[in-house]
């Protein structure tokens, strides 16, 4: 019989060595580790050096996953790389590939901003639900620090740059128990990464566009009150699909965006404290690589163990946002 359910069977996670803590910040912007801490939960963030580069993070964390799976890179068959700060604009997928060996793979980016990860996993799971492809390694990967305005104090204090990793293999049993995807242009404006022009004349009465992306601009009251409205919905939904209520769940594992949000939403679902998955404070708000690297982190730790439920979700600029209900391992 064909193997047409998905299994989740290895993760991996990296992060530069490099971090600024609160307190460094306050040399760059009024602010103090008291108000970030309070208010966001973040502590410290990890920042990518000129030499590292959005792949290099990238494989690192796909290396790891791969082993933990037990698989090759040469066993790959599909390559997803969720981004939105590729080293390249047309794509970082397929210099992750080169550098992993994965030669029979096929490899591209999506950009779903701090939902990539979520949206990544329910694309990967169609293609192996088709029976199209075995073996999908999703990478979640972002280096932001290149994109924050350093003097905009409300937004340079939340984030920071790290990758994670996960392989998705075809399997008897479905391991994705439930997903739900949602997303509203008409509120693109509370945050992003826009474009700006400037315009230029190539010959008389022809112009072009030529410029640059702007830092990173949030609402954040706004974004706050999206993500604790609509992100209880969305897991609702999920756990409605995956036939299951919210005490079944082992973990609840959100977009490290701010710890009072995490917190609000559990809140609202009911979800105890000790069931929560948070590791914001040593890394900031990693956009997509955020679920996967928290996932890796409490993997390793023996705190997520085989069969175990978790409800994820991300959210963010788009805006967008989704969840997936699963059971890790086989």
């Amino acid at each position: 019989m064909e193997k047409l359910g998905v299994a989740i069977t290895g993760s991996g996670s990296a992060v530069p060595d490099t971090y600024l803590d609160n307190q460094a910040l306050t040399a760059l912007v009024e602010t103090s580790d008291d108000w970030i801490t309070t208010r966001t939960g973040i502590r410290q963030r990890r920042l990518a050096l000129p030499v590292e580069s959005l792949s290099s993070l990238a494989s690192a964390a796909s290396h790891q996953a791969i082993a933990a799976a037990g698989i090759k890179a040469t066993d790959l068959d599909l390559i997803l790389l969720a981004t939105s700060t590729p080293d390249d604009l047309f794509g970082s997928a397929c210099q992750v590939q080169a550098q992993l060996g994965a030669t029979k793979a096929v490899a591209f980016d999506l950009t779903a901003a701090c939902s990539g990860f979520v949206f990544g996993l329910v694309t990967a799971a169609q293609y192996i639900r088709t029976g199209v492809y075995q073996n999908v390694l999703l990478i979640g990967a972002d280096i932001l620090s290149r994109w924050v305005d350093w003097q905009d104090r409300r937004t340079c204090v939340l984030f920071g740059d790290g990758a994670g990793a996960v392989v998705l293999q075809a399997d008897k049993s479905d391991r994705l128990l439930g997903f739900a995807l949602k997303s509203d242009g008409s509120q693109n404006h509370q945050l992003n990464l826009a474009y700006t022009p400037s315009c230029q004349e190539l010959i008389p009465g022809i112009h072009i566009t030529k410029g640059t992306y702007q830092p990173i601009s949030m609402n954040g009251k706004e974004v706050y009150r999206f993500a604790v409205q609509k992100v209880p919905e969305i897991i609702d939904k999920a756990l409605f699909q995956a036939n299951l209520k919210v005490d079944k769940i082992d973990w609840l594992l959100l977009h490290q965006a701010n710890q009072r949000i995490i917190e609000a939403v559990a809140q609202r679902l009911n979800i105890p404290e000790h069931k929560v998955i948070s590791n914001l404070a040593n890394y900031g708000n990693t956009s997509a690589a955020s679920i996967p690297l928290a996932l890796d982190e409490a993997v390793r730790q023996g705190k997520i163990k085989p069969n175990d439920i978790i409800a994820a979700s991300g959210f963010g600029a788009g805006l967008t946002w989704g969840a997936a209900i699963f059971q890790w391992g086989r």
